[in-house]
């Protein structure tokens, strides 16, 4: 061995002779103390000798030089062997510098001497890079000091990410709160429910007129009949505040339930008594598993005559099996409720006069907030909303520290990218408004005002040391659809927003609060291309859009297909349809013809109807709703959710119909639709004005069809003996929903504030020319 180099060997008592060789010097068993937990345990075992290049050379084989030299690797692997654990940790070295510090415990004037300092191998075993050992590879090795090291609670929204020689808080939970989301798939009783709690917990006055559905504030949410926006209350139950989120239960609004599952330790999983759990229950429960939270699950709707509690409970344990759930988790509390009759028990058949069961599995199942309350200041932004005399508010929890009224704080998206700004207002959720507070503190969900800018997935932390916590991840889009400028000859008539600039700026205002939806420039400078979860997440907006005064056009909806190893792949969706049986065939039939792959079949209670199960690529989902409600006579319930990528299933022919398109501009009369209506049927009734291009009716063949909806009768000289009486038919009511399923690739959708109506587009038809 050449270019050794002899570390230093002094006089220090704590070192043996010169000649001790590894085997003398590992034969230190019967020295060793007993409690290998003992802090001291290190203190207690001889000093190391001197590494010198014959020490290393008397080694054994099958003892690797650092395993010879770490005390606190012998002691660990004592401490595993008793405990029986299956894993194995890798321990690293620690040396302890010979200083007069280390003798004298009790001295502090080499303090500093007493922390251990991380060396790579070469540097700390003084051999060069003549000696050949696995340590000798650039390996890096750790130094634990004297004080044990505590892992911190595991807390799934609290997931910071420290370093182990950071000194960490402690961690505690708040006894006296708890934060519960209720989540479950579309009409299942999620709001009805909520509403009972509420009216339960005193929230409103005996005398006090209350609506239906209170949660459903927003006028979309009432006229559709489904929640689109998560809305917080609270009550108390107790002497405990319990914080409640209704959260919407459709799969196109999925990425409203991702963001609230960040304030909250626990959800209500509400399933319907008869249907049990269905697609979005799926969605919902996987996510709420994967953040580690608990679960009670609520049989909601007993009441029914053909409910089948059992059935429901099997089907959702199976549920959690299959999303492989913890045993812990597996054994979650089932509560049967009727939310309509605010009644809850333990047993289907014993259910007690309120909702008290529920209220004290909600405080005996789901855990108290898990907090930092010493700790510097952290608070996540999972909702926004806007008011025109406070600005921007932004809803989290506070995860850590104490917020107070007027407190300076530091705005963080990372650790890089951080502003300062001052809160201005605070408040808290109190039964069902929110009241100003001077403070909050860890574990309350409350909402802060005076950050103009502030953004959902953001984080509000201390001034001077505050950290930013993880990110918002939401799934990635599968359906686009393109919006650009009103180019029909009406455009300006009835909208207060027409121009491309209007347009953008409010496409990208929805992405503050929408973080499920993409906005992207298209091929022109006047077109913008959006994507959402579904067809409904998109009809949303656009529904919204309409209502403030915009006006524009949309083309039809897409899927987002990728490739895979040069492999084309379009998302796949599980379609779920009920329908009787007598109307089973047709529906099969529909479905088959969409490239649909059925693999369940079952039937649902005792009212004579069938549950299908298929896997279907999402294009033959585009416009199936009305196809399906035509083809069982407005029986059919269908609902869908995302299930993966895969291979393209191949063309799709979603319409066997042409159009029937006017042939100019004008004001259409009953003498032209009498004769126009035997071509199909008709969009439109007398005295509207059509122009040319524009789509009027279904043709009942392939292809399209130009008509003259606006010929007037010929006025002539000749005197009649009777006017001929002129029948007409009703015209078809698309909705904006319709019209989106109805059209093609070479159709558009104008969207007015007062008007929806369907064209060709001009651009496809000039190059078809």
């Amino acid at each position: 061995m050449t270019n050794q180099r002899e570390p230093r060997t002094g006089n220090c008592p704590r070192h043996p002779p010169s000649g001790a060789t590894a085997s003398t010097w590992m034969n230190i068993g019967p020295q060793r103390k007993k409690n290998p937990d003992d802090d001291d345990v290190r203190r207690a075992l001889p000093p190391p000798p001197p590494i010198t290049a014959a020490f290393a050379k008397s080694l054994p084989p099958s003892l690797s030089l650092a395993r010879a030299y770490s005390h606190t690797a012998i002691a660990q692997r004592e401490k595993k062997k008793k405990k029986k654990k299956k894993k194995k940790i890798e321990m690293a070295l620690a040396f302890r510098s010979p200083s007069p510090a280390l003798l004298n415990p009790g001295s502090s004037s080499n303090a500093r001497s007493r922390r251990p300092s991380c060396q790579s191998a070469t540097q700390l075993l003084g051999l060069g890079s003549s000696l050949s050992s696995p340590l000798a590879s650039g390996t890096t090795l750790r130094c634990r000091s004297k004080r044990r090291i505590h892992r911190p609670i595991a807390c799934s929204a609290t997931q910071t990410t420290e370093t182990p020689t950071e000194k960490k808080s402690q961690l505690m939970r708040r006894r006296d709160i708890r934060n519960i989301a209720i989540v479950a798939h579309v009409d299942h009783g999620k709001t009805t429910l909520v509403d009972s709690m509420l009216r339960q917990a005193k929230v409103f006055r005996d005398n006090q007129f209350v609506q239906e559905r209170i949660m459903d504030s927003n006028d979309l949410e009432r006229e559709r009949g489904i929640t689109i926006l998560s809305k917080n209350t609270s009550i108390n139950y107790k002497d405990m505040k319990i914080n409640i989120i209704d959260t919407p239960g459709h799969s196109d609004f999925g990425g409203e339930v991702e963001r609230i599952l960040n304030m909250v330790e626990g959800v209500l999983l509400v399933v319907d008594s008869v249907e049990g759990p269905m697609p979005q229950t799926r969605f919902v429960l996987k996510k709420a598993l994967e953040f580690g939270h608990a679960v009670v699950v609520v049989v909601n709707k007993i009441d029914r005559p053909s409910a089948r509690p059992d059935f429901v409970i099997n089907s959702t344990f199976e549920l959690f099996i299959e999303l492989n759930a913890t045993d812990e988790q597996c054994d979650f509390q089932a509560i049967y409720a009727s939310g309509i009759k605010g009644k809850a028990g333990l047993s289907p058949d014993n259910l007690a006069e309120d909702l008290s069961p529920l209220f004290e599995a909600i405080i005996r199942c789901i855990p108290g907030p898990c907090i930092d309350k010493d700790g510097t200041l952290q608070m996540l932004a999972t909702n926004i909303e806007y008011d025109e005399h406070k600005g921007r508010i932004a809803i989290g929890r506070l995860h850590a520290g104490t917020l107070k009224k007027g407190t300076d704080v530091k705005v963080c998206t990372s650790e890089d990218s951080c502003r300062y700004a001052r809160v201005s207002e605070l408040f808290v959720y109190e039964k069902f408004s929110r009241i100003p507070v001077e403070s909050v503190e860890a574990g309350d969900i409350c909402a802060v005002c005076g950050i103009n800018d502030i953004q959902i997935g953001e984080t509000i932390a201390d001034r001077i040391s505050g950290k930013p916590l993880p990110a918002i991840k939401v799934e990635e889009p599968t359906v686009k659809m393109s919006f650009s400028i009103n180019i029909s000859p009406f455009v300006g008539r009835e909208g207060k927003y027409v121009t491309s600039r209007n347009l953008r700026d409010r496409l990208f205002r929805e992405l503050e609060r929408n973080l499920a939806m993409k906005v992207e420039d298209g091929e022109t400078s006047d077109t913008f291309i959006v994507s959402g979860r579904g067809t409904l997440h998109i009809t949303i907006l656009i529904e919204n859009m309409r209502r403030e005064g915009y006006e524009f056009m949309v083309g039809p909806p897409k899927v987002i297909s990728k490739r895979v190893n040069d492999k084309l792949m379009e998302p796949f969706e599980i379609a779920t349809v009920e329908v009787p049986e007598e109307h089973m065939g047709s529906v099969v039939e529909l479905l088959g013809r969409r490239r649909g792959q059925m693999f369940d079949m079952q039937g649902v209670g005792s009212e004579g109807t069938t549950l299908l199960k298929y896997r279907m690529p999402t294009r033959g989902l585009l416009g199936l709703r009305n196809a399906i409600l035509t083809a069982s006579r407005g029986t059919a319930i269908l609902n869908t959710i995302f299930d993966s990528y895969g291979p393209w299933a191949g063309d799709i022919n979603t319409r066997d119909q042409g159009s029937l398109v006017a042939f100019e501009d004008g004001t259409s009369t009953s003498y032209a639709l009498a004769s126009s209506q035997e071509r199909g049927q008709m969009f439109i009734g007398p005295g509207v004005e059509v122009y040319k291009g524009q789509i009027v009716g279904i043709h009942q063949r392939t292809g399209d069809l130009s008509l003259n909806v606006c010929k007037k009768k010929a006025a002539t000289n000749v005197r009649s003996n009777k006017e001929q009486t002129v029948v007409l038919d009703t015209p078809l009511d698309y909705s904006l929903d319709d019209c989106i399923e109805y059209i093609q690739e070479d159709e558009l959708v104008e969207v007015t504030p007062l008007s929806i109506r369907m064209c060709k587009n001009p651009k496809l038809a000039k190059k078809s020319r």
